[in-house]
């Protein structure tokens, strides 16, 4: 397979990423018991110290990326992360936890718009750049589902308060090393990436807004804040949601959260097989749809449950109740909008364009997820669990509306700018 060695790097660095960023729900959780005066609306804060972070580096940095060098600043972000993995163990306090997610959401930021820019790279055409997005957003799954499974073996079941759980970290900082070696000794050829002239920071700043004020990217702006909106007002919440609405305990609690990660990569997976052939527009309406009827299938089940439950907490697999399985596989039905979103943008610019727009789609999902999380543990805390869940049926139903108005305006070409064509967005995708 061409470029295989860098591919793999590419799917490695992003498994990392998705570990650890990603752990927040778990975090979320486990913070509660470790820190019990920090209120849901106070922990909540995580995920804008993750989020906005990564915006934050996002806007600055994307202007002159591929002045830095896609390979570079990947180097530049696994070896930071690996240091303050390696650090976290020695840590006591919430501030440092904060520390923690705002150190690697900007690392996120250099990763992601390197390997989105990366995936331009190496791949040949638009059929073949939306199902390797896909691909690797599915290995990002893996690395959210790995996470589920890691945090648990260092909870002591029989002080779930004692601070043990930040041992992983040691784990974490391990894996972290072997991708930054592994992508040390791969090759990337970027020299399809570099601008003819590079940008200021500030040049870089007008171009983006040159971007963002085109009708199409606009509404694509809408479409990936709504979805990583949603996606996060789950995913963040899930474990706690299992802990306080469905008595599971800490362990159980997150380790069925990993039902949701696992669901979005096998969804994403499928898409990246079924997206080559399918209208892109169609799928992500129909997916949608199914995820607003788990809802409104699952809640009321749930809400029954809850409200019959007499037990101290559920400890054993076999005691937790059917329907706390079922709920989670709304990931599968979710999981495609967001790659499918991005490579239409993407594989419709050229080359030297991809870094910026991967700035700016880094910029907008991380406000999203904050908002998401935000608002989801606010509405925890005042109204309950099943109130959170059913906040999300306002981003799905807009999300349909968003999707329509982004294929209409496909093929309508951008403002001519000096890194971008008058090439129609989407032309060319199904």
């Amino acid at each position: 397979m061409q470029n295989w060695k860098i591919k793999l790097s590419l799917f490695l660095n992003y498994f990392v990423f998705a570990t650890l960023l990603n752990s927040v729900g778990t975090v979320i959780l486990l913070v509660q018991k470790s820190f019990p005066d920090i209120t849901k609306s106070q922990v909540a804060i995580l995920e804008p110290f993750k989020d906005m972070s990564i915006a934050i580096v996002s806007f600055f940095v994307t202007s002159f990326i591929t002045k830095i060098g896609y390979k570079k600043a990947m180097l530049i972000a696994l070896g930071f992360v690996t240091i303050v993995c390696f650090m976290m163990p020695f840590s006591n306090s919430f501030l440092v936890v904060e520390l923690l997610f705002a150190s690697v959401g900007s690392s996120f930021a250099l990763i992601k718009m390197s390997v989105y820019g990366s995936i331009g790279l190496v791949t040949k055409n638009e059929k073949e750049h939306i199902s390797f997005m896909n691909f690797v957003e599915s290995f990002f799954g893996i690395g959210i589902v790995l996470s589920y499974f890691l945090f648990p073996l260092f909870i002591d079941k029989n002080n779930p308060g004692s601070a043990s759980w930040r041992n992983v970290y040691f784990l974490l900082g391990g894996i972290s090393s072997l991708a930054f070696l592994l992508l040390l000794f791969s090759r990337l050829d970027e020299s399809a990436s570099k601008l003819e002239k590079e940008k200021s920071i500030f040049d870089g700043i007008e171009t983006n807004f040159k971007f963002i004020v085109t009708p199409v990217v606009g509404i694509f702006i809408v479409c990936a804040f709504l979805y990583v909106l949603l996606e996060q007002s789950i995913m963040s919440w899930l474990p706690t949601f299992n802990n306080n609405v469905l008595k599971l305990n800490e362990v159980l609690s997150i380790r069925m959260a990993s039902i949701l990660a696992g669901s979005m990569a096998v969804g994403r997976f499928l898409a990246g097989v079924g997206l080559k052939k399918l209208n892109w527009v169609v799928v992500l309406s129909v997916c949608l749809l199914l995820a607003g009827g788990i809802i409104l299938f699952t809640m009321p089940v749930i809400k029954q449950f809850a409200a019959g439950y007499k037990g101290n907490g559920i400890t054993e697999l076999s005691d937790v109740p059917l329907i706390a399985f079922v709920f989670p596989f709304i990931g599968l039905v979710i999981a495609p909008i967001y790659p499918a979103i991005n490579s239409v943008i993407l594989s419709s610019l050229p080359k030297p364009a991809h870094g910026l727009m991967a700035g700016i789609i880094i910029v907008f999902s991380a406000i999203g997820g904050s908002t998401g999380s935000l608002i989801t543990g606010n509405i925890f805390q005042r109204f309950g669990g099943q109130s959170a869940v059913y906040f999300a049926l306002v981003p799905i139903t807009l999300l349909v509306i968003f999707l329509i108005i982004f294929k209409r305006l496909q093929k309508k070409p951008l403002v001519s700018t000096d890194i971008s064509s008058s090439q129609p967005i989407g032309e060319g995708i199904v």
